[in-house]
């Protein structure tokens, strides 16, 4: 997931895919534990796209907030 994609996409779209992201990293940890899992370095690229997903959503609400002290 690019970070420029991450940024245009509105507070409430990012929570889904920090959610959807999740999901899907849970799913990953559960084949891996299972021995199932096809890409173990999938776990890792999906850990940082959440992570990626919450530093733009935190920046988003960061901005929002200063916008309405200002």
């Amino acid at each position: 997931m690019d970070v420029k994609e991450l940024q245009g996409m509105e507070a409430e779209e990012l929570v889904g895919k920090v959610h959807e992201l999740k999901q899907e990293l849970f799913h990953l940890r559960c084949q891996h534990a299972l021995g199932r899992i096809e890409n173990p370095m999938k776990i890792r690229q999906v850990r940082k796209d959440v992570a990626r997903a919450k530093t733009v959503l935190r920046e988003k609400r960061s901005l929002e907030q200063s916008k309405s002290k200002g």
